[in-house]
């Protein structure tokens, strides 16, 4: 099965691919789908996620593929920039890896990249956090807490909440540590594309970590927090960021915007 994708501006020049984050859906890109109409913008609902809820399986690596794929067969001249954000960062990460030949720029946000393995100890951990939350993910009160930790809009909530419902309990475990688990890939190092690495002031202290270690690998790459946000800042502050994004893909100076550098 293939993919759910959302693809407006065929005619136009250059393409974007955005990739989402676990739990959510291509809709969290809306409001950079309205600011782009000048790109060819293709959107994809990951596997396991939206309209690919029955796309399996759900790792990083075969992820990375098929949106290496989309990208060979739909991006204009076989090449896209790619932007990614929590999950969608990890799976650019893994692109830059295996197939830097169709990235022109890239924008990550919000990428957990751990540079060793978690210990016995870390894993049970996890193993029990996974166990209590399983069980609750549907349930009203759990869903509110995220939306108030990702500060939400109120006319996104219902999008929000659909988006977990749909993801069946087994593969959100396997999308849980794929993501959590998620380590640094190979051949970095070769990656000599324009990389710019990203974090919201709010957000969690391993992500900004995880920002350091990918900029010391990546040879072409810059690095920026974004005052006032948290993780999802595409959705707090969409102006701010398609403001960034479309300065980086333009190779414009990011001097004029508020953006403290890693």
């Amino acid at each position: 099965m293939s993919l759910y994708i959302k693809e407006t501006g065929e005619n136009n020049d250059e393409t974007i691919v955005f990739l989402h984050g676990d739990g959510i859906a291509g809709w969290m890109w809306d409001e950079q789908l309205k600011a782009f109409s000048d790109y060819h913008c293709i959107i994809p609902d990951l596997p396991g996620h939206g309209k690919s809820a029955e796309v399996k399986p759900v790792t990083v690596q075969d992820t990375a593929d098929k949106i290496i794929d989309i990208i060979k067969n739909k991006a204009k001249n076989g090449k896209a920039h790619i932007v990614g954000l929590s999950m969608g960062a990890q799976i650019t990460v893994q692109i830059l890896s295996t197939a830097p030949e169709v990235v022109n720029h890239v924008l990550i946000s919000g990428a957990l990249v751990r540079s060793s393995q978690p210990t016995e100890s870390f894993l049970e951990l996890l193993d029990n956090l996974i166990a209590l939350y399983l069980p609750d993910k549907n349930k009203i009160i759990r869903i509110m807490s995220y939306v108030r930790s990702y500060n939400i809009p109120r006319n996104l909530i219902d999008k929000f909440r659909e988006s977990t419902y749909v993801i069946e309990p087994y593969y959100l475990d396997k999308i849980l540590r794929e993501t959590i688990l998620f380590k640094m890939p190979d051949n970095l190092e070769h990656a000599d594309v324009p990389v710019l690495v990203m974090a919201g002031e709010k957000d969690y202290r391993i992500i900004n970590e995880s920002a350091l270690n990918l900029l010391n690998v990546l040879p072409n790459s810059k690095g920026a927090i974004v005052l006032k946000v948290g993780h999802l800042w595409n959705i707090e502050n969409p102006e701010m960021f398609n403001n960034v994004l479309r300065a980086w893909i333009s190779d414009e100076d990011l001097s004029n915007i508020s953006l403290i550098e890693f």
